[in-house]
This record gives C-alpha cells, sequence and structure tokens, in this order.
C-alpha cells in the first residue's frame, strides 16, 4: 500500500459530498445545531450498505443537511484535499452538486466560495492543485439546470467544467442538450455520468447528444463491441471507480469487473474513487485493489496513471510535469524503488 500512495495520481472521478465522512457529518451537526437520526457516526456508518444507486442516493442527500455555510464547505474540501494528498492526489477534478445546495436554501457563492477556501488552503499547504466541475442532476428538471447554469456563468464560478450525475435510469441524458450547448459555447469544458447502471445507449447518448469529452464510469460499453471499439478509437476517457461499482452492486465483486477487458481493449481507462466516505475507499484504496484482484504489474499501473494525466483539463507544461513524476516511481533515478 505504502509504494501505491507513493504513486502520483490525478483523480477525475470525485464528488466532493460524497468525502463527507460520518466523524465531520457529526461534528458539523453540532456545530450547526443540527439533531440527526443516528446515535453517532459508527450507527451512521454501518448503514452504508446499498443495494443499488437509488438507496446510496436517498442517504447522500439526506447527510447534506449538516452544509449549512461557506465554512463548512471550506472544512469538506479541506479534509478530502489532504486524504488525497496522503493517497498520492497531486491534482483533482471535483465534481460538486449545486442544486443539491440551492434547493436548500443555501447559497451558490457560500458553496463555491467555501470550496475555493479550502482548496485554496490545501494548495499552500500541500501543493495538490484542484478544478471544480459543476454536475447537474439528471433527476431534476432541465430548466433547473439551466437557471443554475445562468447563475454560475452570472458570479462567474470558478469551474472548469459541467458534469451531469445522479440517478441515471430514467433520465436520459439527452434532455440536458441544451444544457450542454450553453456550457459549451461559454468555453467549459464536458462530461457526464453513463454506462453505471444504464446501458451502452446511455453512453452514446453522452457522446453523441452532449459532445462529452470523458465519459464518467462507462463499464457498460462492454456489452457493445461497436461502443468499445469507438471509444478505443476516439480514446475517449472512461473514469473508472471499482469499489464504488461493487458497493453499488453494478458488478458482484472486483474479481467480477470488466476492468481487464476494458484494458485489453485498448480503452483509455483511468481510476478513481466516485465517493470515497460512503464506498469504503479513496483512490488509493481503488488502485490496491485491482492491484491485488488482477496482478497488475507496475508497467500497467503506470499507464493508468498516465492515462488520467493524459484526460485531464490541465494544462500541457502541468501535464508534462506528473508525467515526469509518475515516470520516475517507475524507475527511480537512483536510491531504489519506494518500499512495498
Amino acid at each position: 500500500m505504502t509504494r501505491i500512495a507513493a504513486l502520483p495520481k490525478v483523480e477525475l472521478h470525485l464528488h466532493i459530498e460524497g468525502t463527507l465522512e460520518p466523524e465531520l457529518v457529526f461534528e458539523l451537526a453540532r456545530e450547526n445545531g443540527i439533531d440527526l437520526p443516528y446515535r453517532d457516526a459508527e450507527e451512521l456508518r454501518a448503514r452504508y450498505a446499498f443495494d443499488d444507486l437509488q438507496s446510496f442516493l436517498e442517504i447522500y442527500y439526506e447527510n447534506l443537511v449538516v452544509l449549512r455555510g461557506r465554512r463548512d464547505f471550506a472544512r469538506l474540501a479541506h479534509a478530502y484535499a489532504t486524504r488525497a494528498h496522503a493517497a498520492g492526489v497531486v491534482h483533482a477534478e471535483v465534481f460538486f452538486d449545486p442544486q443539491a445546495h440551492t434547493v436548500r436554501g443555501v447559497t451558490l457563492t457560500e458553496v463555491v466560495d467555501g470550496l475555493m477556501d479550502g482548496f485554496e488552503r490545501a494548495h499552500a499547504e500541500l501543493g495538490i492543485t484542484t478544478g471544480l466541475i459543476a454536475c447537474f442532476l439528471r433527476d431534476r428538471p432541465v430548466a433547473e439546470a439551466l437557471s443554475t447554469l445562468d447563475e454560475l456563468l452570472a458570479v462567474d464560478a470558478p469551474i472548469i467544467g459541467v458534469g451531469l450525475d445522479s440517478a441515471e435510469v430514467g433520465n436520459p441524458a439527452s434532455r440536458f442538450t441544451e444544457v450542454f450547448d450553453r456550457a459549451s459555447r461559454a468555453g467549459l469544458r464536458l462530461v457526464a455520468h453513463a454506462g453505471e447502471e444504464g446501458g451502452p445507449d446511455s453512453i452514446l447518448q453522452a457522446l453523441d447528444d452532449l459532445a462529452v469529452e470523458r465519459v464518467d464510469h462507462g463499464i457498460r460499453s462492454v456489452d457493445d463491441p461497436r461502443l468499445m471499439s469507438r471509444l478505443a478509437d476516439e480514446r475517449t476517457p472512461l473514469t473508472i471507480c471499482p469499489l464504488s461499482n461493487v458497493h453499488l452492486n453494478a458488478v458482484a465483486d472486483i474479481a467480477s469487473h470488466p476492468l481487464p477487458e476494458l484494458i485489453e481493449a485498448g480503452l483509455h481507462v483511468t481510476i478513481n474513487s466516485d465517493d470515497p466516505a460512503y464506498f469504503g475507499g479513496y483512490v488509493d484504496q481503488n488502485y490496491a485493489a485491482i492491484v491485488d484482484a488482477f496482478d497488475l504489474d507496475d508497467q500497467t499501473v503506470a499507464r493508468l496513471a498516465h492515462n488520467s494525466v493524459d484526460a485531464s483539463f490541465l494544462d500541457t507544461s502541468r501535464q508534462q510535469e506528473i508525467h515526469a513524476r509518475i515516470d520516475e516511481w517507475l524507475s527511480p533515478p537512483s536510491g531504489g524503488r519506494p518500499a512495498d
């Protein structure tokens, strides 16, 4: 695990709300005078056994009640960045859900300014860099997503892109074409969740109707060989989250995960953690799980790390810097390899 943690990583699929650890839930609840329906953090964590995506989303949204103001979001962001730094993350492109907070009466500026406070502090302390991606909730009205985008642009929110998340089944990406067109015209990068619970058609909608540059999850592409060939030919990154897929029963266990098939087919696979407070694993633990399950060698692990750098929205010079650090991890110039 020590060697995996030492690998420089870029994380591309991480919901900041999904890093809200039970202990922080209770700390913020006490500070904000909120009564929770659980005795303690242990009882809350015991509820993190999910049947599917919807059962996870229910408790995920319930816990957000403790995030009330700018300081709360700053603590959340700083806590994630600190844990991510320990996992070897040098850059993260972080999702947040504006609508999940504005519908509760929290202003957009409190959310964004708080997250930036936490990440800027982490950058000063640890050197980790971050970019914010605002995700629209696909199970809420399109008009609300459009209004949220307009507000993000009006306040000049420091976001690098937009995404689409929440319940995939029954909420087709094609409904959000106008939202993504408008975001693209504003110069924002485009990503979307697809192919986690939904099938290949969900991925095709994200590619063809939303014109996304990355597909978040995308594991169901294995059900369509032609789609797999297209993804490989176009080098479309997939931001895969192995432990999340297991905990939400998208796959039975790590050994059943289609990751080896995707790698073998030449797809641009990246490894990420999704909602680590709920799924029992930050990005280093996701890497460790696939290394153990599939007996991956260092060259394959390094290639996955390089894939994340190439799939990021970083500028070329920063990408080159991180690539060099990964190469050094793979073949240290002197002093031997890091300890296992």
